[in-house]
């Protein structure tokens, strides 16, 4: 059976605190097979970092 999703509005959503975006980036990094994925992986978690400032 598959899982059921619901839409979910962007008003509904909050960012995660800084200590857990900072760990969830170190564990993303460590299991990523290389930069590519890593970065992608981030982006789909909404993790990833703005480099261009």
């Amino acid at each position: 059976m598959p899982a059921k999703t619901e839409d979910i509005a962007e008003d509904d959503l909050t960012p995660v605190a800084d200590e857990t975006a900072i760990s969830a980036r170190r564990v993303v990094a460590t299991y990523a097979a290389d930069a590519d994925e890593c970065r992608m992986l981030l982006s789909m978690l909404g993790l990833a970092t703005d480099e261009s400032a």
